[in-house]
């Protein structure tokens, strides 16, 4: 990559994270007119005042000014922006009515089939684990179209799934997104690291009006736009590598979100529900039920996906010996850290858990 790029990825960061900073009080506003707000009616909502949805609006503008100026427009990125933008349009009419949850898959899988489709952005080969095999990659043909669709949507609803506790799915969508960037920078692909520098930004512009207590929620205008955008992205700049990180990679920065997502999905098919009927079960709820307060859970979640974007970047550079060092480096510091600074508080006798403390005073998880 040249100067001009390292350039470019700059200007393209600092205009999305100025035009998502300004445009989000703007939205907030917009909000309210619409009706667009977040009203605590359940134990899943640790929020007492009623709090405007919508926020992703102001994430989807911030990225989609920069992209327009910095980012390359081809056939591709033109069918990726109609896509988010249906995703977007989805999201808006999901936080103002509250839409059926097979509506939105319909719409989420049409709106991935464009960019699939149309643009030609598909999972073509993955690693082949098959020791005894003399193939090191596997090469989809026809299930290359499925298979891609399938991950976007998935990665779609997994960002969704976190998206409970106050900056939980911007950091952690933050922290992706960086990661992303950074083996983008270090691999030599400008195309996909303008992008994500675009939806870094934006974030970042954003973050301030959503961190604990927030202002604004993102909603899902602005979960699903982010997984949408963090699919499409893995499967332009990850997939298309021929070595093992064309499987592990797009797994280890999404890995968060993903092991929520299927967790939360076995565990409702086995209670007899609907996979997307909502519930309190998530790993966020679990470590507020365990007595960390929501900063705590928010904190502890960033830092495990900050752990796997380093083992990501580790891994894409220097192979999985590197990483694998890392990783066992990373678990002995983040138990000291555990158990000297994020050990949950003791609850005397009788005393509410503090689940049920905060669930007068901090955020909800969004209906899935």
């Amino acid at each position: 990559m040249t100067p001009m790029d390292y350039f470019s990825i700059l200007l393209a960061f600092l205009v999305a994270g100025i035009v998502a900073f300004a445009a989000t009080p703007l939205v907030k506003k917009f909000a309210y007119v619409v009706g667009a707000i977040d009203v605590p009616r359940d134990n899943r909502r640790m929020h007492k005042t009623p709090i405007p949805r919508l926020g992703g609006l102001a994430i989807f503008l911030g990225f989609l000014v920069a992209e327009l100026l910095f980012g390359t427009m081809d056939r591709t990125m033109a069918s990726v922006l109609i896509g988010a933008l249906i995703v977007v349009t989805l999201g808006i009419l999901d936080d103002i009515l509250r839409l059926k949850a097979w509506i939105k898959l319909i719409v989420q899988i049409a709106a991935a089939c464009i960019p699939v489709l149309y643009g030609g952005l598909r999972i073509e080969f993955l690693t082949n684990f098959n020791l005894v095999s003399g193939e090191r990659f596997l090469y989809l043909g026809y299930l290359s179209i499925p298979l891609t669709v399938i991950w976007i949507v998935g990665i779609t609803n997994a960002v969704n799934f976190i998206d409970g506790l106050d900056g939980l799915a911007a950091g952690v969508s933050t922290i992706s997104s960086l990661s992303l960037l950074v083996i983008c920078c270090v691999t030599n692909d400008p195309y996909v690291a303008v992008v994500m520098a675009c939806l870094t930004g934006a974030l970042v512009g954003f973050l301030p009006y959503n961190l604990n207590p927030a202002k604004i929620f993102m909603g899902d205008t602005g979960a699903t736009f982010l997984g949408f955008l963090l699919a499409t992205m893995s499967v332009q700049g990850l997939f298309k590598f021929y070595t093992v990180i064309s499987f592990a990679v797009p797994f280890l920065i999404l890995g968060l979100p993903l092991f929520d997502m299927v967790v939360a999905v076995f565990r409702r098919i086995l209670s007899g529900k609907s996979p997307t009927a909502a519930d309190r079960g998530h790993i966020h709820h679990k470590l507020i039920d365990m007595g960390f307060n929501q900063k705590q859970a928010v904190a502890i979640l960033y830092a495990i996906t900050l752990i796997l974007g380093v083992i990501a970047v580790i891994l894409a550079l220097y192979g999985s010996s590197a990483a694998l060092l890392v990783l066992l480096g990373l678990l002995v510091i983040g138990v000291i850290v555990f158990r000297i600074f994020l050990k949950p508080e003791k609850k005397d006798a009788g005393a509410p858990s503090a689940g049920e403390a905060e669930k007068t005073e901090e955020k909800p998880e969004p209906k899935e």
